[in-house]
């Protein structure tokens, strides 16, 4: 628990200067500022690891594809939400629109051009992840979801919102499913990180095209949810 503390701390007190400096950094454009986030993130990683002996393991990195896409992680923890930057490099991130309210974190999350949504807006929210999300991915800028839309708790989930594969299929881009236990070694609900290894596991990339997005949905979940069972299973 001391561990943890310690940790959190850090998170947090890091949080204002990096924040300033990503926002400084978007006079020389969005990708400036995104690199100066991403070494918030890869450094927070590191305190993680040294401090709570809580580390990471990538599994089927092969089947990451060389161009940018879709990509469809678990939510189950906040270490998924720094993890997701080593799966892949420039990216941005579907999220509820009220983050970008937040002092200093969610300023800076503004300036890397976030896909920032009104979870109450039903239909118009999903045109605006396809319309925003067909323009970043046109930059070769990953488009990172979260389908279940929240944190969820070890061994639940919920049905997989449908705005990520409308766009994988507007784009003709693939989506990549990634499975993870981080659930278990970091509670959504809880300040003790227990020490260990979180697994992330990369599946093949779905195709959705020509296909109904919901089925293509159910495919991915099957995937993503029957892998976070085996590993439970299996103790890892």
């Amino acid at each position: 628990m001391i561990r943890s503390l310690i940790f959190t701390t850090l998170l947090f007190v890091t949080v204002p200067p990096w924040a300033i400096g990503v926002i400084c950094a978007r006079i020389f454009g969005r990708h400036a500022s995104f690199k100066v986030a991403e070494s918030w993130v890869l450094m927070n990683l590191w305190f993680c690891k040294t401090i709570c002996g809580l580390g990471m393991t990538i599994e089927g990195a092969e089947n990451i594809p060389d161009a940018a896409g879709v990509m469809y992680l678990k939510h189950s923890s906040a270490y998924e939400t720094l993890a997701q930057f080593r799966l892949v490099g420039d990216q941005t991130w579907v999220l509820k629109r009220e983050l970008v309210w937040t002092p200093f974190f969610g300023w800076a999350v503004k300036c890397v051009n976030p896909i920032a949504i009104d979870r109450k807006a039903g239909k118009s929210a999903v045109q605006q992840v396809v319309d925003q999300g067909m323009d970043r991915l046109a930059n070769g800028i990953w488009v990172m979801i979260f389908p279940e839309g929240t944190r969820m708790a070890p061994g639940t989930t919920r049905r997989y919102g449908v705005s990520g594969a409308l766009l994988a299929q507007e784009a003709g881009k693939p989506i990549t499913p990634v499975a993870h236990n981080a659930g278990y070694f970091w509670p959504r609900r809880g300040l003790r990180k227990k020490p260990g290894t979180v697994r992330f596991v990369v599946g093949p990339p779905i195709d959705p095209a020509g296909r109904n997005a919901r089925d293509v949905n159910r495919e991915i979940q099957d995937w993503i949810e029957s892998k976070v069972a085996e590993m439970t299973a299996t103790g890892d």
